[in-house]
């Protein structure tokens, strides 16, 4: 058992940590903040160093990297600045192209990503459907006519739905499939494409570096090859999707809760309360104990979720069941200890700070990508499964 990073990994920590403590000021994360605007600036000089593609293929411009790597650039970045590391978010849901794609599509799109020209999106939730789309169906309907898919309906809550180049949009394809996860088909869809409008979601509490939007639909036409791997199996897609993107999602969760805890921790040395440095206080050291033990804890869950995922694949039960824990719980110590850091800071950490922004930013991981929720009952199936007991 090896609980060390390789030299490549350390190298790859090394300068995720470099480039994000130099270009991730502030002053930055507060003007994307206050602006609800994309880290189009960060995003470009990310992309020139190679931090965006990093599992993308080799052939197309990316990396080659794996799931550990992916984790440690989000862990990095989002410990300097939550807001500023949302450009990772206008990348990650392009592991879908590689996955399902075809070579068209891979050509097409995967470059232009790596090279940082543009960023795309996934839409999913519906205003009706979120956490339970795959057994009541979704409203948005894709149906044939002649060699265009007709496209209608709508999705909200989609991440850089406003800044994305194309969107891979889950349809209804197949009406009558029971359950209706098995008529769900991926379609992609352009910027700029008539009958397709997207309206940004503001104000928002937190998060707002990753602009989200609703996305409406009225008779959209695109090709028939702009399906997305197979017909009626887009659901399926989606969950094996979700399986690797919730472990990175889960360190970059732990990367908020790290940066905070930093703060946190030295603040405590020159605060003075009683004429002493509070972290002289029992109650303090006490919160300083919690805060650093739950963010290890965290750590090591999310980095064996990676490492299974990259060394076990087969075992398809066992990393969905720790995907979901590392991501439910990542999620739960970064609220907890961005609360402890902000009572830490008092008064100061409630106003225009970093801190403040951290605690906002911190809520998201909760919801994104199966709730808090879902990622337990999806846990507490695995395990019922393994006794041969169905919930």
């Amino acid at each position: 058992m090896n609980f060390e990073l390789t030299e490549e990994q350390m190298a790859i920590k090394n300068a995720a940590r470099e480039f994000a403590e130099k270009e991730f000021t502030s002053e930055l994360g507060r003007k994307y903040d206050e602006n609800y605007e994309f880290p189009w600036e960060l995003y470009r000089k990310a992309a020139k160093l190679g931090f965006i593609g990093g599992s993308l293929p080799e052939e197309y411009g990316g990396q080659g990297l794996g799931c550990i790597e992916d984790c440690i650039g989000n862990e990095e970045f989002n410990r300097v600045d939550s807001t500023c590391a949302s450009l990772l978010c206008g990348v990650g849901f392009a592991a879908l192209v590689p996955k399902f794609g075809s070579e068209e599509q891979k050509e097409k799109y995967i470059p232009r990503i790596c090279k940082g020209e543009i960023v795309c999106g996934m839409a999913l939730t519906e205003p009706n459907h979120g956490s339970d789309a795959g057994m009541v169906g979704l409203d948005t309907t894709a149906e044939k006519d002649g060699d265009e898919w007709v496209i209608n309906g709508a999705k909200t809550f989609i991440t850089c739905g406003a800044e994305a180049e194309f969107i891979m949009v889950c349809g209804q394809t197949d009406p009558k499939a029971q359950p209706p996860y098995r008529g769900v088909s991926m379609i992609i869809v352009e910027k700029g494409t008539p009958g397709f409008d997207t309206n940004s979601l503001k104000p928002k509490m937190g998060w707002r570096g990753a602009p989200q939007a609703e996305l409406s639909f009225d008779n959209v036409r695109v090709p028939l090859n702009n399906l997305l791997g197979q017909e009626n199996r887009g659901f399926h897609q989606i969950m094996s999707y979700f399986d690797f993107s919730r472990i990175p999602i889960a360190a970059g969760a732990i990367g908020i809760a790290q940066g905070a805890f930093e703060r946190a921790l030295k603040y405590s040395t020159q605060r003075e309360q009683f004429f002493q440095p509070i972290a002289n206080f029992q109650i303090t050291q006490h919160k300083i104990a919690e805060m650093a033990t739950k963010i290890e804890t965290a750590r090591l869950l999310t980095y064996k979720a990676a490492w299974l995922l990259e060394n076990k694949p087969d075992k398809h039960r066992l990393i969905t069941k720790l995907a979901s824990m590392t991501k439910a719980y990542a999620a739960k110590v970064a609220k907890e200890v961005t609360d402890e850091a902000l009572q830490i800071h008092s008064g100061v950490g409630y106003v225009d700070s970093d801190i403040e922004r951290f605690y906002r930013d911190a809520r998201i991981n909760d919801i994104i990508e199966g709730t808090g929720e879902i990622q337990r009952y999806v846990v507490a199936r695995e395990c019922y499964r393994e006794i041969g007991f169905s919930v």
